[in-house]
């Protein structure tokens, strides 16, 4: 399991600034800090963290137990040590595939939201 380090960097605010404004044009969201990390959550479930982890950005995303085994076989995946096993975590640093960090938030956010909220359409950032 790779070392956690809780701090936010000075220069990770750029990558900070674009999955808050990803998450946040989601219906119901709520950012939250908690775990010396942000945290993005639908109601009361968290579906995206950020967090540094080896000392670099990371992000953890809610993907269901079925997904695991796909993301991990990608090496700029990592297994994220809580989630019950439902739970993946990206490698951030250097150039994000943004598309890709779309399609997990989004995913991840219907996986948490109640139904009706997660058919809802995001709002533009």
């Amino acid at each position: 399991m790779p070392a956690r380090h809780r701090v936010q960097e000075p220069d990770d605010a750029p990558l900070l600034a674009r999955l808050r404004a990803l998450c946040l044009a989601l219906p119901g969201v709520t950012e939250t800090r908690s775990w010396g990390h942000p945290n993005f959550r639908t109601q009361k479930c968290v579906f995206v963290t950020y967090e540094w982890v080896a000392r670099q950005p990371s992000m953890a995303f809610r993907v269901g137990p079925d997904g695991i085994a796909r993301y991990l076989a990608q090496p700029r995946f990592f297994a994220t040590p809580y989630g019950r096993g439902e739970w993946i975590s990206l490698k951030a640093g250097g150039r994000p595939n943004w598309r890709l960090i779309t399609t997990l938030v989004q995913k991840s956010h219907r996986l948490a939201a109640p139904a009706p909220r997660a058919r809802a359409r995001p709002r533009r950032p």
